[in-house]
């Protein structure tokens, strides 16, 4: 049973995680000089973005519909 619900959760923490770091490693090395930017700014605003888009992406590559008749 702990390894079903481990295995459900470890794509979209593995994503998000990823999504973290692309967000810090995007701050780091390209952000914006000039600070008018909301994103890139702040490294924390950087990172909770890619996160989130980290996130969304986990579920795009899901097992598919397992109920579509196609």
């Amino acid at each position: 049973m702990m390894k079903e619900k481990l295995k459900k959760w470890m794509r979209p923490l593995l994503f998000t995680l990823g999504g973290v770091i692309v967000g810090y490693l995007y701050y780091r090395f390209v952000g914006c000089s000039t600070g008018s930017c909301a994103i890139t700014t702040d490294p924390v605003n950087s990172m909770l973005y890619m996160g989130l888009m980290g996130w969304l992406l986990s579920g795009m590559f899901g097992k598919g519909c397992s109920s579509c008749n196609m």
